[in-house]
């Protein structure tokens, strides 16, 4: 970390109540090739759980990942709020709150994606509760610009549904949302004095959009980014949530 991000970190961890977010996969999880597959690394695990249960201090994971499965992965206590499919998802049931037209377009979509390039080879369809992402990462690179193709110039175009562009992922929603809307919610219900938030994909620049004032925005890993501050890889994430824990923790206990 360089000294500005520590000299960030050691401000933000004094404000009177703090929120903490971050992305999971490529920033509290290492990128594997199978996404069933991954899991946060143990002192990220410690560093989330320990932010969590001090006073005056809220953790929240906001991932693309459907709700459901951020909470089989990560294994975190029910303290730690976790937010699915790029901030859509704040809670169970969420699939009966949409409408019967949106659900009947969800289908819709499911059906048009495995039919158009559900038989490309290391293509992966994930089925969300609002959205079908089409996964390339583990296909070669003619196949995944083919996929990419096809998907942008059919059912992306549909009325109604929303596109979102992640790492080696195209997501197609039926409802509209994103990190940046999903961490203003966060905030305003948590009355937070300012937000930490730690990502790496293409996505969380909609969360870095939304920070101001002293609020902390930590990029992980190279790319262009709307945030100040910058890391390498998720090791040097989870130091980061051990030195905002140790910092806060000294200041509450002062």
């Amino acid at each position: 970390m360089t000294s500005e991000l520590t000299s960030a970190i050691e401000r933000v961890a004094r404000v009177p109540t703090l929120l903490v977010s971050a992305d999971f996969d490529g920033t509290l999880a290492p990128i594997v090739e199978n996404p069933m597959e991954a899991a946060p690394l143990p002192e990220a695990v410690a560093a989330i759980e320990g932010l969590a249960a001090l006073p005056r201090t809220a953790v929240a994971l906001i991932s693309g990942r459907a709700r459901a499965d951020l909470a089989v992965l990560t294994g975190l206590s029910p303290v730690v709020h976790l937010v699915g499919s790029h901030g859509s998802e704040f809670g169970t049931g969420f699939v009966d709150e949409l409408t019967e037209d949106r659900q009947k377009l969800l289908g819709d979509v499911e059906r048009e994606l495995t039919t158009l390039v559900g038989h490309e080879p290391g293509v992966r369809l994930e089925v969300k509760p609002a959205s079908v992402a089409v996964h390339v990462r583990t296909a070669a690179r003619d196949v995944a610009q083919r996929v990419a193709e096809a998907v942008r110039g059919g059912p992306a175009t549909w009325p109604d549904v929303v596109v979102t562009n992640g790492k080696e992922v195209i997501e197609l929603s039926v409802i509209t949302t994103h990190k940046g809307t999903a961490l203003d919610t966060l905030r305003a219900q948590l009355s937070a004095s300012a937000v930490v938030f730690v990502g790496d994909d293409v996505t969380d620049e909609n969360a870095f959009a939304h920070l101001d004032g002293s609020d902390v925005g930590v990029k992980v890993g190279p790319g262009d980014t709307r945030a100040r501050y910058r890391v390498d890889t998720p090791h040097d994430a989870a130091r980061l949530l051990a030195l905002l824990l140790d910092t806060r923790r000294g200041f509450l206990q002062a």
